[in-house]
């Protein structure tokens, strides 16, 4: 039930939206930057104040100036100014910077002026654009980077391979619960207007981390107390022993990423938000609830291929109460 109700929350992920902000749209509050730029956008095409730069061959200044002025979302091409071989032009966008749209009249006028060996377009947009792209290729290579290396460093530390596979199996559908109700908080509470492109990967670091360090810890101990003990009764008495530190250090830890909240910038709250809820999340429900109850369950077949049965053999249920009772 618990694992079905973290499954359910998960699916908030659907509705995050982590393509960039646009400039107004980074801070909580209203200053006199953001208040100037929508008094802009009121009287003038959206890209007035950041156009976009194009720099190619001076050579070919002209044949440039016409593909870019021929490129849909484009309201007007600067006069070009040659220096050094090279031209510079700057190209006006209908829509505001950052935007899907203006991002959509990047793509355009790259393919456009590209025709032009040597050509290259920048500004802001641009940039949006790339560290759009380039967030997406870190975070598909350091999620599964580091999960591997997690998985192959607890199986060496547990001697065991289901035991590190449910502990990442927990981790993950922590964390995807605690993107989505994010999600969900972002878009329907705070009303912000989407996230930072690099803010999933942020969030995977820390609470991926935070969790491993409080997994490693509480399944450690279960490890070390079967050997007196079968799982579930080790599992018992490793909960009663750990639970008290990985709460204080989780309710501090949430405590700490909560401060972030306080600031006017949009991505330091929602980091804040989304590692404080997983934390506590984490604390209160995957390592309390679902992790000893998935252990106690899967019984001394978590430590496979290590055979515990044949070196510890099962306690009578009198054992048993009594290693509880005694935990």
């Amino acid at each position: 039930m618990t694992a079905a109700i973290l499954a359910f929350l998960a699916l908030g992920l659907f509705g995050l939206h982590a393509s960039g902000l646009r400039a107004q749209d980074t801070f909580r509050t209203r200053p006199d930057a953001v208040v100037g730029e929508q008094l802009l956008l009121e009287h003038f095409p959206g890209g007035s104040g950041d156009p976009t730069q194009i720099i190619g061959p001076a050579s070919e200044a002209d044949r440039l100036r016409e593909l870019a002025a021929g490129v849909p979302g484009v309201v007007t091409v600067s006069m070009p100014v040659q220096v050094d071989g090279l031209v510079y032009l700057e190209a006006t966008t209908a829509d505001t910077t950052g935007s899907d749209a203006a991002f959509a009249t990047v793509k355009h006028l790259r393919s456009a002026v590209h025709a032009v060996p040597g050509a290259m377009v920048g500004g802001s947009s641009a940039v949006a654009l790339d560290t759009q792209a380039s967030a997406r290729h870190d975070r598909n290579l350091v999620v599964p980077l580091v999960l591997s290396v997690v998985l192959v460093v607890m199986a060496i530390l547990l001697r065991a391979l289901v035991a590190p596979a449910l502990v990442l199996a927990t981790v993950v559908l922590s964390l995807a619960a605690a993107l989505g109700v994010s999600a969900v908080v972002f878009d329907r509470v705070l009303g912000f207007a989407g996230a930072d492109p690099s803010f999933p990967l942020w969030a995977f670091v820390f609470l991926v981390s935070l969790g491993i360090d409080y997994s490693i810890f509480l399944m450690a101990r279960i490890r070390e107390e079967t050997a007196n003990h079968d799982t579930a009764a080790a599992t018992v008495i490793a909960m009663r022993t750990t639970s008290g530190t990985i709460t204080a250090a989780g309710v501090v830890l949430a405590g700490t990423f909560a401060a972030l909240l306080t600031l006017p910038l949009v991505f330091a709250a929602e980091i804040g938000f989304a590692v404080a809820f997983g934390v506590l999340l984490d604390t209160f429900v995957v390592r309390t609830v679902l992790m000893p109850a998935l252990a106690i369950d899967l019984g001394d077949r978590l430590w496979w291929p290590r055979r515990t049965r044949e070196r510890y053999p099962k306690l009578l249920d009198s054992q048993y109460d009594s290693a509880i009772d005694h935990g």
